[in-house]
């Protein structure tokens, strides 16, 4: 039997999930893994994993989400190029979600900007983190 041990999921409240699928699908490279609630009258949650560990973002449907995280509060994903973080900041500067340009604050932090989701949280775009390193290494 398969035990999930550790951090698993973060769990967030969304007014729209299909826009919040389609960004997460757009510049967290996430996909739905599980979903439940599509029959009339319920709830409606979905899993959305970039499939690259056992972890996920539990997204339940409301039409009263609970407020965005603070400022600072975020999630943080981690792109394979600085190159592939500007094109998703570019369309995310178009798309008018742009909270934080581009900026290299050196070790450990990277290269990094923050865009905002369908419901108001942030979400870190980031390379050269190496948060897997520093686990590994600890």
């Amino acid at each position: 039997m398969n035990k999930d041990i550790g951090l698993t999921h973060i769990a967030l409240t969304s007014k729209n999930i299909d826009a919040s699928i389609q960004f997460y699908g757009e510049y967290a490279n996430m996909k739905v893994v599980h979903e439940r609630g599509i029959e009339p009258g319920s709830t409606r949650v979905v899993w959305l994993s970039d499939q690259t560990r056992p972890f996920v973002i539990v997204l339940m449907e409301s039409n009263q989400p609970a407020p965005p995280l603070g400022s600072f509060a975020h999630l943080g994903v981690g792109c394979e190029s600085r190159e592939r973080l500007d094109k998703l900041c570019d369309r995310a500067r178009k798309a008018n979600i742009l909270v934080r340009e581009p900026v290299d604050t050196g070790y450990p932090a990277g290269y990094w900007a923050f865009i905002k989701d369908p419901d108001g949280y942030n979400l870190e775009l980031s390379y050269g983190q190496e948060v897997g390193l520093t686990v590994a290494n600890a």
